[in-house]
């Protein structure tokens, strides 16, 4: 049967698991699943629970990768030294994993691991946040801002109702009061606007589709040159447990 669900079938059936477990959130792995199950533009992916897993799934992938902690009990994976970056080759990985398991073991004793996460190493480029929430009275609403100090200090962002429509999707781009960095400005290059369109448009449908999921937030975005995409480079998902 697991040939023939559907992307909405597959994303239920993670959820009920994460409900029958008791938990209110989407592990890493899990959150990344659906993310590729409605095709965002998300990392090339795996869950390693062994040092050797880590290295095959790294190969894989491609160096360089990022390995970061998963805890259905940690929040800041930086804070208890769960995170380490831009790793380039077999003997930083087998390094990196022992000393993410070892730094958990001591900052954060109690907590459950289910292993390690390995993604791609993301190119650094002009940070988005497209997010997601699930308002009691008028439903899903979007969220969609630049990253960094524009949404934490400046709060400069744009808000659609879902469904949204491609119209409402490029409006929310132009809406912003730092919309001209998307078209390039003092010598940086304009940014793949249409990327950031199809993010939005792709998760007003997964809100949408899955009634159980109260937020989603894709932070950061990278938002590379026109015509180069977007990859998103975190994600979070919320459920109704």
């Amino acid at each position: 049967m697991g040939s023939t669900m559907s992307a909405k079938e597959k994303v239920e059936t993670l959820i009920s698991k994460a409900i029958s477990e008791g938990r209110n959130k989407l592990l890493e792995h899990e959150a990344y699943e659906v993310l590729h199950h409605y095709g965002f533009p998300a990392p090339k992916y795996g869950l390693a629970k062994t040092v050797d897993e880590a290295v095959k799934i790294s190969e894989e992938i491609g160096y360089p990768v990022v390995l970061k902690i998963v805890s259905p009990d940690i929040v800041h994976k930086s804070d208890v030294g769960g995170v380490k970056l831009n790793l380039n080759s077999r003997e930083e990985v087998v390094k990196a994993f022992n000393e993410i398991l070892r730094n958990v073991s001591i900052n954060a004793p109690k907590a459950r691991v289910a292993g390690i996460l390995i993604q791609e190493m993301i190119p650094s480029a002009l940070e988005v946040i497209v997010g997601a929430t699930r308002d009691p009275t008028f439903g899903p609403v979007l969220l969609f801002g630049l990253g960094g100090i524009f949404v934490e200090v400046l709060k400069d962002v744009s808000f659609r109702i879902a469904p949204l429509t491609r119209y409402d999707a490029e409006s929310m781009l132009t809406e912003i009061k730092a919309a001209k960095i998307l078209d390039g400005y003092r010598g940086m290059p304009p940014r793949d606007k249409e990327a950031v369109v199809d993010i939005l448009l792709k998760l007003s449908k997964l809100m949408e589709d899955q009634e159980l999921i109260s937020d989603v937030d894709l932070n950061p975005v990278m938002l590379f040159e026109v015509g180069k995409g977007a990859k998103i480079a975190d994600v979070r998902i919320l459920i109704k447990a």
